[in-house]
């Protein structure tokens, strides 16, 4: 290699070390810069929603971030999985920001307490908060007791965070509801924003801030504000697989579709037990519903109307009622759906052409599919060796008493039951022993008898 060469490589070289010297102080601070964690509170509250904001509030408490945004948009679900949430909320060392958003996103039933939860709360311009009311599996508000408990357990979430107490009591005894302007003003939340930018721009007193908001409720009442928010960068944290797997199936449309599912599969079953895979599929899918079913509002008066439905079918299939029945399974089907939920929360319902498709199916498949099975139940064995009996076949060697015969257009070893046939002979299968056909002379008269042999093969 020429010096200039060698020297070329020397400066190219001290080029790039420098370029990295000083890029890295850069570097460093980018990734240094403080974190918001950013999760999606959407949908039913779960046990897999539970675990999901779990283990984000645990995380962001382990690499110490700046705080921790939890997008709210959820009709309610289960008090168990709320009060999982909530606990690891008031247990947070870090600020745990609540925000209902975008518009048209609310916080029903168990996102007002979580909602009520958060040291610093907001909502966007057409969001709501409200409907509180404990929904048991009768679909109304279960009794007096838990209603209590659930009024002072809101209250002390309320007080907590010096807002209004007894607005959040009344919506659990009445279900009260209120927009987000209104909620503003009521003093159950502590801003309004449009986005979440704004918002914390507002939280952290930023020069940037939009609106510059005055907070009289909440963490930020004492006129601090969270300067760390000022510079941090959101980062967003999913649902793992199994969670978003399993979260996704809390649904009404698929609660009511594996629900009669279960019960078509059931019903399968019952009209012919040898179906063991009927009864699999039957028992995993009701567990599957049954479970969906925990995390909703659900009316014990629908999921009995589904099942007189489903007895229905069966029924008709028994009593050879000609379908009469049937279509009463059908109308009892719809109302079953259309009463399966409580309506007074307002995503906990069917879809109805849903409804109407599954219920139409249901009884297509047992007007046909289920009479074909019922029928053939009762049809005598046509499959094995039994299939061979009073068969006509042609004896090959003579029966002394054991040879060969041809019956279905296959050669058998046979015995005669007659005393010795010689070959050529026509013959009848009277039973079958093994894989040895016990055979007498076929006495039928001659064009049946041949008819019978050209049909079963012979030649």
């Amino acid at each position: 290699m020429s010096k200039g060469r060698a020297l070329g490589v020397v400066l190219v070289s001290m080029a790039w070390i420098g370029a990295i010297a000083l890029a890295g102080p850069h570097a460093q601070a980018a990734d240094t810069r403080p974190t918001i964690l950013s999760l999606k509170l959407s949908g039913v509250v779960d046990p897999f929603m539970a675990s999901y904001v779990e283990r984000g509030i645990s995380k962001a408490n382990g690499d110490h971030d700046a705080a921790v945004l939890i997008t709210i948009d959820t009709p309610g679900g289960l008090d168990s999985s709320m009060r999982h949430i909530i606990k690891a909320i008031l247990a947070s060392q870090i600020p745990v920001i609540c925000y209902t958003a975008p518009s048209g996103a609310r916080a029903a039933s168990a996102g007002t307490f979580i909602m009520l939860a958060c040291p610093i709360n907001a909502m966007a311009t057409g969001t709501n908060i409200g409907a509180a009311h404990p929904v048991g599996v009768t679909g109304v508000i279960e009794n007096e007791k838990v209603t209590n408990d659930a009024a002072a357990f809101i209250r002390s979430l309320a007080d907590r965070w010096n807002r209004n107490a007894d607005w959040a009591e009344k919506a659990v005894r009445d279900a009260i509801s209120a927009p987000a302007e209104q909620a503003v003003q009521l003093r159950v939340v502590d801003a309004l924003s449009a986005s979440d930018r704004g918002l914390l721009g507002n939280v952290g007193g930023c020069p940037d801030g939009i609106g510059r908001a005055t907070f009289s409720t909440g963490l930020l009442r004492t006129g601090t504000r969270l300067s760390a928010v000022c510079s941090a960068k959101l980062a967003p944290f999913g649902m793992s697989i199994a969670e978003n797997l399993f979260h996704s199936f809390a649904d009404p449309n698929i609660a009511f579709l594996l629900l009669n599912i279960g019960f078509i599969a059931l019903i399968v079953w019952l009209i012919h037990p040898a179906f063991h895979f009927a009864l699999g599929v039957g028992i995993v899918t009701i567990a599957l519903a049954l479970a969906i079913l925990e995390t909703l509002p659900v009316r014990l008066t629908g999921v009995l109307l589904l099942l007189v439905a489903a007895v229905l079918f069966v029924f008709d299939v028994k009593a050879k009622a000609h379908g009469i029945l049937t279509a009463a399974g059908i109308a009892v089907l719809i109302l079953g759906g259309l009463l399966l939920f409580n309506p007074t929360v307002p995503s906990a319902h069917v879809s109805r052409p849903l409804i109407v498709l599954v219920a139409l199916a249901a009884g297509a498949f047992t007007f046909f599919a289920l009479g074909a099975l019922a029928s053939a139940r009762h049809q005598p064995v046509k499959t094995g060796l039994e299939v061979l009996k009073g068969s006509a076949g042609v004896t090959i060697s003579a029966l002394e008493p054991q040879g060969t015969v041809r019956a279905r257009g296959e050669t058998w070893t046979a015995e005669s039951t007659a005393g010795p046939i010689p070959p050529g002979t026509p013959v009848r299968v009277v039973d079958v022993k093994g894989v040895k056909l016990l055979v007498e002379p076929d006495v039928t008269p001659v064009g049946t008898a041949h008819g019978n042999e050209s049909e079963g093969g012979v030649t």
